[in-house]
């Protein structure tokens, strides 16, 4: 479409849709107008994709995840479907700001961090890829909280996206299911004398499907992500006579991550895993039974991916349909189930390698609790004589009273991989070592990626251009191709031109402050980013101790050599976890003290954003020069900030933790600030029993005049929160060593200040960063799941002439 063409559309479809010419209509009904031509003219192409996948029999993958987090699909659209540039100039001439209009649409934010992003970028780069895959979740009444800061603290607000309708998903009443809950269920011999379930009581809600199409970068393909919606079925409309009776379904559906502290949140929380690993399946078969294949085949044609233990129940509702539903002996089912599933696992803490009690999972589904049983039965019998017997216990999916879900995905699937090597070795050396032993050949390792269109062509345009000038546009579809920008490494020109990037990006971001916070920063300061979820193990907390050491020495000597810094924080901290909201109120009062010292003539500043989402991580990411990835070695699985934040030219100071491993290998030692304990050393630690946090506490006068000022009054009204701070790392031993590595992380933060004083060689660092950033696409991570685990190919790899005629060009 040319831009004449869209502007003669766009007029039009506005006078159909509300009746009014541009210069009448608000931007709400400008961006509805605008959503509606892009969906009208992608929506040939998503026939088409499904269309072909099924002509030609193509094996899908499913990706069942609890989170998605697409953030705002807007531009995203605009970018894959080669309009960005011509729409932003067709709407200017009509006197439209596309970013007015990208600020109305909101974000779609139904995941809480890393997990649910990581699966959106994969829904782009399997479109991107030509790939034949969707996703398969919930669709949220309300996102993820949205965060307020009321006297430093976190107050969670609802996030009613919902509000003014979406217009990217469609309602597909047509493909609703029906899953079943609670109730009594036991087994009969039916005339063949096969034993048939038989269910007593119980409900049943209807799930109905909204599909929302994934555009694919340039080439014509849109796959979809399908999210389900709980609705009341019209035959049991009587059941439910009270608007508490009728709340009580439609909570399935509500929030995400209910707050399990109580055994009502945590029986919704198992509702909502089954009620869309139900629907999803149920869906998937449905489909396969119309291609008219045999079940014997149904590993040839499907794929389920269980993201996190959210969906292991994929594994009992997929042998509940093919035994009950289907017929299938129970071997022959379970020897199919293996073969579809497979498991993705995203942690080695403990609290999220999810456990139900048997009690609950009886209540909630009592069939699927049979089911579970009968696998871990005959995983036991088949172990026995095999394995040692303390093994098979270990191992057993039922035990002490749990039903372990990470045991149930793993004994029924063919693959199990972690999401960095570092993660990927402790899982099969230490966290699930005992099942490594049972399958070596199920483990491997598949590094997280990112979606590197988004972060950079959308995120920081300003990079994009003097990329796209220095070493063309290839990097746009093979980010790869990053790698040409090594050779540039000594031009003036082309260090200089990036550095300007930056500096626009910074001024963006300082205005951003000033407007939302009232703070103002100097875009000429190092800005030092940590966005990230707050946890205790990924250490804020190591951040804003080495803060208030800076200040500490700056009140002491206002004329040290410090370069201006402003520390950046987005976080967010689940309702239920005290520690993490204590923190917070913690950065916030610190924030108010430092910020308002005049002494210390500006030099540090502190800025906690809220609502950290992903149109703020846009906001942030490509304005930062540090990234923290502190966590302690061992606990975070891959990290995708780091990626983020590499790709837009930010130094890493670093744990050698998760994907920061593999960053520095990708960037040698010198073009990142490595510190603290190793994985070997943390473990050793945790063998020997010999760390002691009150001996540095004691014996450190830095650290204790730090931790002091926590309860002494120099920050002002932190008492309760200060107190239980230092009680974390005093009285209960600092679980996660933060006073262990807080003298190497000082020094690596002098490092940083050092580095950044001598500024071609800190644009060189940044350039070398930004060359190496094309290992971590999403696009190459999802061709090693599609090749190594899913087992399928791009469609058209067997008809590209077909593909070229019909799509244009498309790369396989």
């Amino acid at each position: 479409m040319g831009k004449n063409e869209f502007k003669k559309q766009f007029k039009k479809r506005l006078a159909e849709k509300f009746a009014m010419e541009v210069k009448d209509a608000s931007a709400n009904e400008l961006y509805q107008t605008l959503g509606s031509i892009m969906t009208a003219n992608y929506s040939q192409d998503w026939r088409q994709t499904w269309q072909d996948y099924r002509d030609q029999q193509q094996k899908q993958t499913y990706y069942f995840s609890i989170e998605f987090l697409p953030g705002k699909m807007l531009k995203s659209n605009l970018l894959n479907m080669g309009w960005l540039e011509m729409i932003e100039e067709a709407l200017q001439e009509m006197g439209i700001s596309l970013n007015d209009l990208a600020e109305i649409e909101p974000d779609m934010a139904l995941g809480n961090g890393g997990l649910g992003r990581l699966a959106s970028c994969f829904m782009d780069s399997i479109a991107s890829c030509g790939l034949p895959g969707n996703g398969n979740g919930i669709r949220y009444e309300y996102g993820l909280f949205k965060q307020r800061f009321v006297d430093g603290y976190q107050v969670e607000l609802p996030d009613e996206w919902l509000q003014k309708g979406n217009i990217w998903e469609i309602r597909k009443e047509s493909k609703a299911v029906d899953v079943h809950f609670g109730g009594n269920v036991y087994l009969r011999e039916n005339t063949k004398g096969q034993l048939r379930p038989v269910y007593e009581d119980g409900y049943s809600v209807r799930a109905v499907p909204y599909d929302t199409g994934m555009v694919g970068y340039q080439n014509n393909i849109v796959n979809t992500m399908r999210l389900w919606s709980v609705e009341i079925p019209a035959e049991e409309e009587d059941r439910y006579r009270s608007i508490e009776d009728r709340r009580m379904i439609k909570d399935l559906t509500s929030v995400l991550y209910p707050d399990d502290s109580n055994d009502a949140g945590r029986k919704l929380r198992l509702s909502q895993e089954y009620f869309f690993v139900s629907a999803g399946v149920q869906s998937i078969l449905r489909y396969y039974k119309r291609l008219g294949f045999s079940f014997d085949q149904i590993n040839q044609y499907i794929a389920i991916h269980i993201n996190d233990t959210h969906p292991a129940m994929c594994v009992a509702e997929f042998m509940r349909l093919l035994v009950d539903e289907e017929g299938l002996p129970w071997e022959k089912a379970w020897n199919l189930t293996v073969k579809v599933m497979s498991y993705t696992n995203h942690t080695i803490m403990a609290e999220a390698l999810e456990k139900w009690s048997i009690p609950m999972m009886k209540e909630v589904c009592p069939r699927i609790y049979q089911i579970i049983e009968e696998i871990d039965r005959r995983f036991v019998a088949e172990m026995t004589g095999v394995q040692p017997f303390d093994l098979i216990e270990r191992t057993r999916i039922i035990q002490h009273g749990q039903i372990h879900m990470a045991h149930l995905a793993i004994i029924g699937s063919h693959s199990t991989n972690g999401v960095a090597k570092l993660h990927s070795d402790l899982l099969k050396g230490v966290v699930l070592h005992d099942f490594y032993v049972l399958y070596p050949a199920r483990f491997n390792n598949k590094t997280n990626g990112i979606a590197q269109r988004r972060w950079s062509q959308l995120a920081n345009r300003s990079m994009t251009k003097v990329l796209n000038n220095t070493i063309g546009t290839s990097w746009n579809s093979d980010p790869k191709d990053l790698r040409l920008l090594m050779n540039y490494v000594d031009d003036d020109k082309v260090l200089d031109a990036l550095d300007e990037a930056k500096h626009e990006n910074k001024i963006n971001l300082a205005e951003y402050i000033k407007q939302v916070k009232g703070i103002e920063v100097f875009p000429d300061a190092i800005f030092d980013v940590q966005i990230k979820r707050l946890h205790a193990y990924k250490r804020q907390l190591l951040n804003l101790l080495h803060i208030v050491k800076l200040y500490f020495d700056l009140k002491e000597n206002p004329n040290l050599p410090i370069y201006p810094r402003v520390f950046i924080f987005g976080a967010k901290a689940a309702p239920s976890y005290h520690y993490a909201k204590s923190v917070i109120k913690v950065i916030n009062e610190t924030a108010n003290l430092i910020n308002n010292d005049q002494t210390i003539n500006g030099k540090l500043k502190i800025v906690f954003l809220e609502n950290y989402n992903v149109t703020l991580a846009e906001r942030i990411i490509p304005a930062a020069d540090v990234s923290e990835q502190i966590s302690l070695a061992s606990k975070e699985a891959s990290g995708t900030s780091n990626m983020k934040l590499m790709l837009n030219g930010a130094v890493t100071v670093a744990t050698l933790d998760g994907a920061n491993i593999e960053i520095r290998d990708a960037v040698g030692d010198e073009n990142i600030s490595i510190f603290g304990l190793t994985e070997t050393e943390v473990y050793r630690y945790y063998q020997e029993h010999n760390y002691n946090s009150s001996e540095l506490y004691h014996n450190d006068p830095v650290i204790h005049k730090v931790l002091n000022a926590f309860v002494d009054g120099t920050i002002p009204n932190i008492t309760v929160e200060g107190q239980e701070i230092i009680d974390s790392l005093i009285k209960y031993n600092d679980e996660f060593f933060v006073l262990r590595d807080f003298d190497a992380y000082c020094d690596a933060q002098e490092s940083i200040n050092e580095a950044y004083q001598d500024r071609r060689r800190w644009k060189q660092i940044s350039l070398r960063n930004i060359a190496n950033a094309g290992r971590f696409s999403s696009d190459e991570t999802v061709k090693r799941y599609a090749e190594d685990i899913w087992q399928i190919e791009p469609v058209f790899a067997h008809d590209s002439e077909r593909g070229a005629k019909q799509h244009g060009t498309y790369l396989l």
